[in-house]
This record gives structure tokens, sequence and C-alpha cells, in this order.
């Protein structure tokens, strides 16, 4: 398994297949932001439609592939304000319902995290639905939960349902207050 960092070019050409994950993380019920049923070419061009950030510098995508397939994404999207640039938040970590269990979601997750610290990202931001796997994941590896919303997202058949909310600082301590 190989997790890589795409440019704007590669998102563009790998839209289809990011496309086909995105469908079977919606299918498979994860609150990644679609409704069901969500169809390939709507997947697709909701990623065609990123690679105009990737080229600008506000987001980040890597992939886990298998040599065939991409089984995995996760991405940064980058804050453009200057009193925030000193974070990022992370977002759309899916890994392929054929392909869990075999640490995908921890190695892309850490390939986010460290190239954040190499970029000079002293704080990480996420959320997610509450109760979801990708919870379990975030605080073992040392992710703090900063709060619970209800009813903050919809789960891909509509309900209302409530999302937590992570953060991480990267590399040394911050300072007290």
């Amino acid at each position: 398994m190989t997790v890589t960092r795409l440019d704007d070019a590669e998102v563009l050409a790998r839209a289809g297949a990011l496309a086909h994950l995105l469908t079977d993380a919606v299918r498979g019920g994860a609150s990644v932001g679609f409704l069901a049923p969500l169809d390939d070419a709507a997947a697709a061009a909701w990623w065609t439609e990123r690679a105009a950030a990737v080229a600008a510098g506000r987001l980040a995508v890597w992939v886990a592939h298998d040599g065939r397939r991409v089984v995995g994404t996760v991405g940064l999207s980058f804050p453009d304000k200057p009193n925030s640039r000193h974070r990022a938040e992370l977002v759309k970590l899916m890994v392929h319902r054929g392909a869990r269990g075999r640490g995908l979601g921890r190695a892309l997750l850490a390939a986010a995290e460290a190239a954040a610290a190499a970029d000079g990202v002293a704080l990480l931001h996420l959320d997610t639905e509450t109760g979801s796997p990708t919870e379990r994941l975030y605080r073992s590896a040392g992710w703090i939960r900063a709060g619970v919303i209800p009813d903050y997202a919809a789960s891909p058949d509509g309900t209302p349902r409530p999302t937590s909310l992570y953060y991480k600082h990267l590399g040394a301590a911050p300072p007290a207050a």
C-alpha cells in the first residue's frame, strides 16, 4: 500500500477513482458531507472542483492505493486569513469498505499530520460523526475531543446526527495560557 500526495492535475486524472471511493463511503453510511444516493458523476464533479483549491494551495490531498486502485484519501484544508495560517482542517478521511482493517486510515492520518508539521502547521482540527469508527482512530492517534454539537450534520440517510470536534497540536507543546 502506498500513500502519495496529489497535485491538481493528479486530482483531475483520478477524479473517477476518487468518486468511486466517495460513493462507497456514502453507501456505507459515512457522514462525509453528502446524502444518499450519491452517483459517481456527481461525486466526480465534486472532486474535479477540488483541483482548483489544490492548485491554489488551499487544499492538500493524499491517496492510498494498492497499485491498481485508490482505496483511501484524506485532505488538509488551509485557511486564507492571516490570523489562522498556523492551523489546518483535516477533511474527508475515507477508506474503501473493502480495504478497511489494514491500517490505511492511520497511514493517511499520519501522512497528513507529518506534512502539516513539515509545513509549519501547529494545530489541526476536524469534525466527525459522534460515535463513528473514526472517532476511535482519532483518539488513539492523540487527537483531543473539544466537544459535541447536537444535530450538526445529517447522515447519508438525512437523519441529523451529533458531531464531535477534535484538535491536535503538532510538534512542541503549545505555550501555557
